[in-house]
């Protein structure tokens, strides 16, 4: 993962649970930031624009 752009992002529901992302502009890298050295997904960006989409309008 590129360190410099790591962006956090807490859940909603305040458990504390959480995910890093990494976007470059050809893949879109995420992992728990739990647990650093676990696994991570990488996506591209078509791929995680699908994935994140139904969260916007989750309530």
């Amino acid at each position: 993962m590129v360190a410099a752009r790591i962006h956090a992002r807490a859940s909603r529901d305040r458990s504390g649970d959480c995910v890093e992302t990494a976007p470059t502009a050809a893949t879109i890298h995420v992992r728990d930031s739990r647990n650093a050295a676990g696994p991570r997904l990488t996506l591209s960006p078509a791929a995680w624009s699908s994935f994140v989409a139904p969260l916007s309008t989750a309530q």
